[in-house]
């Protein structure tokens, strides 16, 4: 009997300072996401892949922020109406709900401003809220999704964003490997794995990229140590605060899935992790990593890719004799 507790003591013990040393880590791991309304949730992926919210018929949320693709477009500036170039990569939306801000300047305070700006954008989706809200309204589907949610038929923008956030609130991305490591398995990560995420601690690449998402939470210069040279108009967060000093200033990005979000960079210059850990080194940190170095730090940040959303695809309510038609082909 007191082996028997001792033992489990033991065990206890262990379990203990395996969770003391994750908790030491500058990253956490990733929690599932809680659906508390189901109906908002289905209702906001109806209409995230619906692209009858754009001018043509023909762009949804989805085409840029492709949930099959890491939820990007692997495209280093996205499509927009009438194949405009865009201005800037667009980001991943998993783990976006982490991000302390949306858009890669920051403009927009949470994922319901973020939702409404592409269907509005002349660039982008060339629609506008009270077009949208027309299409909507004359479908009957939708009438009655919008009673279920919210308690009447009444559709506007304000409920069009908050229920395409509540989706995006989902796309959450638990249970990567380096997850795993963290909560105890030290089976779950190579030898060149755990020394590439060593030289990612210890070369100060933690600095910005930490926390669950690692990184989405701070604003930080492009450039630090030698100019970075864009091939993206976008000057970042001074856009937005009119303040010199945040020129080139942009989001961190997440590197949560990161090895499907190529290319990379606001502006998609670099194609591979293996070019954006040369370039982040050399402009950031002011390091020129070896190539058994940058092969270490790329499998570790390979870790970082989680359980990717699984859903149903929704099936859209079809459009009513009223319905407004797309407009693909006008200028």
């Amino acid at each position: 009997m007191r082996v028997r507790t001792l033992v489990i003591c033991l065990s206890m013990l262990g379990s203990y300072t395996l969770a003391s040393a994750a908790a030491d880590e500058p990253i956490q791991p990733i929690a599932p996401a809680k659906i508390t309304n189901p109906a908002m949730v289905e209702l906001g992926k109806k209409l995230y892949f619906d692209p009858r919210l754009s001018k043509s018929g023909f762009i949804s949320c989805n085409s840029c922020h492709n949930l099959s693709m890491g939820g990007s477009d692997n495209l280093k500036s996205s499509i927009g109406h009438n194949w405009q170039k865009g201005p800037i990569n667009s980001p991943t939306v998993l783990n976006s709900s982490l991000n302390l801000a949306q858009f890669w300047d920051g403009r927009a305070k949470d994922l319901k401003a973020q939702a409404g700006g592409p269907i509005a954008n002349p660039g982008e989706m060339a629609f506008t809220h009270e077009l949208a809200v027309a299409v909507l309204q004359s479908i009957p589907g939708y009438a009655a999704e919008f009673r279920q949610v919210f308690g009447s038929d009444k559709v506007d923008i304000d409920r069009i964003t908050q229920a395409i956030a509540a989706f995006e609130e989902t796309l959450a991305t638990p249970n990567s490997r380096f997850d795993q490591w963290l909560k105890g398995n030290r089976k779950a990560l190579s030898k060149s794995e755990l020394e590439g995420y060593a030289l990612f601690k210890d070369s100060g690449c933690v600095a910005c990229h930490n926390g669950s998402a690692v990184g989405g939470n701070s604003f930080q210069k492009m450039g630090v140590v030698e100019p970075y040279k864009a091939s993206s108009p976008a000057e970042g967060r001074v856009a937005v605060t009119g303040k010199d000093a945040d020129r080139f200033s942009f989001k961190v990005p997440t590197l949560r899935n990161v090895e499907l979000t190529y290319p990379y960079f606001h502006d998609g210059a670099a194609d591979t992790l293996s070019e954006a850990v040369d370039t982040m080194g050399r402009v950031q940190l002011g390091r020129k990593f070896s190539p058994e170095e940058n092969a270490k730090i790329v499998a570790f940040l390979k870790t970082l890719t989680g359980e990717q959303p699984r859903f149903r695809l929704p099936l859209l309510p079809p459009s009513a004799d009223t319905t407004p038609r797309p407009t693909p082909f006008e200028k």
